[in-house]
């Protein structure tokens, strides 16, 4: 099924805007036009075919799909493409397009595990189809339908997503190489996650490799490295967009951590204390354990994992990552990695890559240093 862009196939980029927020505005308009003119010609193969029951799934995959979301991973794919001198955008969207799908398909999976019920301020998928179950009146366990049907969802959503990059694999085995290793190493980093979760502690070392799979890698050392595999960047590039890409996928979710702690559950899309509830064992929790007192350390452990928490023992618990210095040892980390980013694009310096790309490159760094914490 072809894609259809606001730009014809041998259209060069357009000119740059006056900063990394309209590029991305300009880039998020393009895509979910896309995206929906995608699913709607999905919705009518099910229509004229002979599975009816699709378009449920469909609207069931479109309706996160479609509804807010960053685009960051895309929107890298696209820019950095574009950086190593990229001019087709018929030839790079469905690539871009296919990593918001894969990170929809996980998102679904994620809400699923973590037992959350809202996701971009909406319902989870596995509530909506519980809800529905009421709804129409279903026979057997509703929590578990939902649950069942969110899985089939995300597997649908994964399932484009190869669908969206297999053009791509054709002409290059190194890109279908970096696409499914990206696959791999997220889902190897949730499992770690799961594990250090469970046993209430990790190494720094153990928090690092989830850090790096979960975020660095999935969320921008990847989706950089397949833009500029398709537009045929020069091999000797490679070691310095993988440490700038690391670098800023590390401080987003260092960042997001902080923010589902002490953000502002509007930005966030979900309850603020909805990490500490899920008993996420992050930096920031590794950071205050290891300084709390014998009392810190019980308020901590009253609060972190536990659904029926009340709000007095999440207040407590957070003073407690403010009073054992976490969050400001946790701000740390994410300025460091920003430091790090922005040598290792000094160092892209040689390859004269092209202004619209160089520009988002740069503009995400500066983002990440002025995002709300």
């Amino acid at each position: 099924m072809g894609l259809s862009t606001e730009a014809p196939a041998t259209d060069r980029p357009p000119a740059v805007r006056e900063s990394f927020h309209d590029l991305l505005a300009g880039f998020r308009a393009v895509l979910d036009g896309t995206l929906a003119g995608w699913l709607e010609g999905k919705r009518q193969e099910a229509a004229a075919g002979e599975s009816p029951e699709m378009l449920e799934l469909i609207d069931g995959v479109g309706q996160l799909a479609t509804h807010g979301g960053k685009r960051l991973r895309p929107a890298l794919v696209v820019y950095t493409y574009r950086a190593f001198g990229g001019t087709r955008q018929n030839e790079v969207f469905p690539l871009a397009l296919a990593t918001e799908l894969l990170h929809t398909y996980l998102l679904i999976h994620d809400d699923i595990m973590d037992h959350a019920e809202v996701r971009r301020g909406l319902p989870a998928a596995h509530v909506r189809f519980r809800d529905a179950h009421h709804a129409h009146g279903l026979r057997g366990d509703a929590a578990d339908f939902g649950r069942s049907v969110a899985i089939l969802l995300g597997d649908l959503a994964q399932s484009w997503a190869v669908e969206l990059a297999a053009p791509a694999f054709t002409r290059s085995g190194e890109l279908a190489r970096c696409f499914s290793a990206m696959c791999q190493e997220v889902v190897g980093g949730q499992y770690l996650e799961l594990l250090v979760a469970q046993r209430r502690g990790a190494s720094e070392e153990e928090l690092l490799r989830v850090l790096r799979l979960k975020s660095g890698r999935y969320t921008c050392e990847r989706p950089i490295q397949l833009g500029a595999l398709l537009a045929g960047s020069p091999a000797a590039a490679f070691p310095e967009l993988s440490r700038y890409g690391a670098a800023v996928g590390e401080a987003f979710q260092l960042q997001d951590d902080l923010l589902g702690m002490f953000g502002d559950a509007g930005t966030v899309g979900k309850p603020v204390d909805a990490d500490l509830r899920e008993g996420k064992y992050t930096f920031l929790i590794h950071r205050a354990m290891s300084a709390a007192s014998a009392g810190q350390r019980q308020i901590l452990e009253a609060a972190l994992g536990n659904p029926d928490a009340t709000a007095a023992q999440v207040d407590q618990a957070l003073r407690v990552l403010e009073e054992t210095g976490a969050r400001a040892a946790v701000t740390g980390m994410i300025a460091e990695r920003l430091r790090t980013a922005q040598a290792a694009l000094a160092a892209l310096a040689p390859f004269d890559l092209a202004a619209d790309g160089r520009l988002f490159l740069t503009g995400l760094i500066d983002y990440l240093r002025e995002r709300e914490q």
